[in-house]
């Protein structure tokens, strides 16, 4: 892209330049103003070449000497030993590269669906996105459902095109698939050029120039373009120039475009930079992280035409007692704001929280207030600290340069917080702010642990506080049922993580199949006679009663009738059988889960002058529940949930056909806007423990549900089996 010229400083300093700035990796001398900082996250699908699009851009820039290999694991950004297990982003990391006087801090996003929490924790810290596509795959559903949701908050968007040095790579095919997933106004900025069947260079459709690739150099050397490449180009490069002028501010310019009038390049730059920071026009450009192709013209949209973090909109900002505190301006002297955007537990550094700050200046040895709000249902309950930071860095993936500041609009490290936890607000002691949390993908996946022996137990629940701490997408949950411990997980990828983890910091445990909490009823009426007499020297025990059981409609609870007559059962005793009898309904009567739905009848009984006893009316009180149940059938209920499913009008059949398959009942379609639609269904709990996985699968990874708690219904004789297993 040429140089805009006069135009750049009424935009933001630092716009405008090309030159590729060489610097050490140690060199760590923070920007000073906003205006300085771009904030861009990556995303798109896996394997579409985020990690090692960013490892080539910190060479071309000189942040590191050579790029690393995701096979080796010696990448900057995923140094994280499950990432290098599974050969993926695993988790959000920070990478910030300078070019000129411009600090690029790149948010290289996991593209696995399960890792969707740290996927938006980057695009909270950002303020653009660059969707990285493939030359070689197709677009995924979910990278397609990504830029609809970029497209409603207005986040200013580019793509690029990687990957052009795969022997099967086909730019013409990607940016058609790039035009039918995001729109008519994806538009490329530059055609590759290729010689003898090797990209070696970019044709500039509104320079009408040749950037040729030389490895040795990251500046590319620029020629003239051929007739031939010229008459080649001509087509894209009208639909470039009336895409710009559709989105530019002067109505005067696509009368004199049509009128043959030549519009000078300047002016369709500025026209052009201005309309992608708003987040209204989409450049798509060409890069090959292998043959360094396309690198330095990246650098400059992201630079020039990306927005800077003054241009953007802060998110809301409360009070501690939630009042709003109005709009803060991103301004380096304005009230300090910065929110955690991401946590992790370093062996030697404690914990280490990743910040952007939104306005203010963060700097060493300051006090700061820490507080989290609304993640109280996911074992994050509310919390308020004053603390002093200590240390202050710059990150790069899992490395930290120190520094003395760092001002609005930029990403830093903070170390040893005591309490921070991911989406807390850092803000100024002397007044203290809450920023509204950002969206959290709720975990639908149960996975049940249980330490390998008792004296795990401690060292479990201590390791669970730290990875949850930097998890708002792991809930964890001490089933009051089944007694089972269970990490609600995002998929098969997360818990994978989750658990190794915890084993990393030493914790022993194994996973174990979920239980469903089951729950038991009576489903025809019974009796039950209770004795229950000891005699073993001195006072003995002595009761005896009898009841009759009758089922009740489901959620009628429980229901204890005393009809004895004569005083039989004195009064205290009579509460002493209802104590029993509710004892046993709560250990059950046939497949060890609570007894519900029903009433007990006290009909009759006998006591002992001397015998009779507290304790010995309620063990009768169980045993004449226990003989009922020997008596009667007992059905066992399953939890049935309200299941709303968002999917993709392509899909509607597939999902329904699935659901059927699950024993779930269609209660309804909705339509949810544009080609998706929300399916809505009563689906038992026990044909969703996999759910998120499968119905991932059976979407393209594009499909999601969310489910609540609807009530227990009776448990098909075929599904018992299946059911008591868990």
């Amino acid at each position: 892209m040429p140089s805009k010229g006069a135009k750049v400083p009424a935009r933001s300093p630092g716009r405008g330049t090309s030159d590729l700035r060489r610097a050490d990796a140690s060199d760590a001398v923070p920007p000073d103003r906003p205006e300085q900082i771009r904030n861009v996250a990556l995303v798109g699908h896996s394997g579409s070449g985020k990690t090692m699009l960013t490892e080539a851009l910190l060479a071309a820039t000189g942040a590191i000497s050579r790029k690393g290999s995701i096979a080796d694991g010696t990448t900057v950004s995923d140094s994280d030993p499950s990432a290098i297990h599974q050969q993926r982003s695993v988790a959000l990391s920070v990478v910030p590269v300078v070019v000129g006087d411009v600090k690029v801090n790149l948010l290289d996003t996991p593209g696995y669906p399960d890792f969707i929490g740290e996927l938006r924790a980057g695009l909270r810290a950002a303020d653009a996105a660059l969707f990285v596509v493939s030359a070689v795959d197709d677009i995924d559903a979910a990278t397609t459902a990504l830029w609809g949701e970029c497209e409603r908050v207005g986040m200013p968007r580019a793509v690029v095109i990687s990957r052009l040095d795969h022997p099967r790579a086909d730019f013409d095919a990607a940016l058609a698939r790039c035009r039918l997933a995001f729109g008519d106004s994806v538009l490329p900025l530059y055609l590759p050029v290729r010689a003898a069947g090797t990209v070696t260079g970019l044709f500039g459709l509104l320079s009408g120039t040749v950037s040729e690739h030389d490895p040795e150099d990251p500046v590319p050397a620029r020629r003239n373009a051929t007739d031939v490449e010229l008459a080649a180009s001509e087509s894209a490069r009208s639909v470039l120039i009336e895409g710009i002028i559709a989105e530019s501010e002067d109505e005067t310019l696509m009368d004199r475009y049509l009128g043959g009038e030549e519009i000078a390049p300047e002016v369709l730059i500025g026209d052009l930079e201005t309309a992608v920071a708003r987040g209204s026009f989409y450049p798509v450009l060409a890069t090959s992280a292998e043959t360094g192709v396309g690198l330095a013209e990246l650098l400059e949209v992201l630079t020039r035409a990306f927005p800077s973090p003054a241009e953007r909109d802060l998110p809301a900002v409360t009070g501690l007692d939630g009042a709003p505190a109005g709009r803060l301006p991103c301004d380096p002297a304005g009230p300090l704001v910065g929110e955690v955007v991401r946590t992790t537990i370093d062996p030697f550094l404690g914990r280490v929280c990743l910040v952007r700050v939104f306005s203010g200046t963060v700097r060493e040895d300051s006090a700061v207030h820490v507080g989290g709000r609304g993640l109280s249902d996911r074992g994050h309950e509310d919390h308020d600290s004053d603390e002093r930071i200590a240390h202050l860095y710059s990150p790069l993936g899992s490395g930290l340069r120190p520094v003395p500041f760092c001002v609005a609009g930029d990403i830093c490290a903070l170390t040893k917080l005591g309490i921070a936890e991911t989406g807390d607000a850092i803000s100024a002691k002397e007044r203290p702010l809450l920023v509204a949390p950002w969206d959290m993908p709720e975990p639908l996946m149960p996975v049940a642990v249980e330490a390998a022996s008792h004296g795990d137990e401690d060292a479990l629940a201590r390791s669970l506080g730290k990875v949850t701490a930097g998890d708002p997408t792991l809930r964890v949950e001490r089933n009051s049922e089944t007694h089972q411990l269970i990490l609600w997980c995002m998929g098969e990828a997360h818990a994978e993580v989750v658990l190794g983890r915890l084993r990393e910091q030493g914790v022993n445990l194994q996973t174990v199949g979920v239980v469903t909490p089951l729950r038991e009823t009576f489903a025809a009426s019974a009796v039950g006679h209770g004795r229950y007499v000891k005699q073993s020297g001195g006072h003995g025990q002595y009761a005896v009663c009898d009841i009759e059981v009758e089922p009740l409609g489901r959620g009628a609870g429980f229901e204890f009738i005393d009809k004895t007559v004569g005083g039989v059962i004195p009064g205290p005793f009579i509460a002493s059988v209802e104590k029993g009898v509710r004892a046993q309904m709560h250990k059950g009567v046939s497949a060890g889960f609570p007894v519900v739905d029903i009433r007990v009848t006290l009909i009759g009984g006998k006591t002992h002058s001397v015998d009779s006893s507290d304790a010995a009316f309620q063990a009768a009180g169980a045993l004449a529940l226990r003989e009922a149940a020997a008596a009667a059938r007992i059905q066992l209920l399953e939890p049935v949930s309200a299941v709303t499913i968002s999917v993709s009008d392509d899909y509607v059949g597939a999902v329904m056909s699935d659901l059927s398959s699950r024993r779930g009942r269609l209660t309804g379609t909705t339509s949810a806007g544009g080609d998706g639609t929300e399916i809505s269904a009563e689906v038992p709990d026990q044909e969703l423990l996999q759910y998120a996985i499968e119905l991932r699968a059976l979407t393209a990874g594009s499909g999601r549900f969310r489910r609540s708690y609807l009530r227990h219904e009776p448990v098909p004789s075929t599904s018992t089996p299946a059911v008591m297993k868990g």
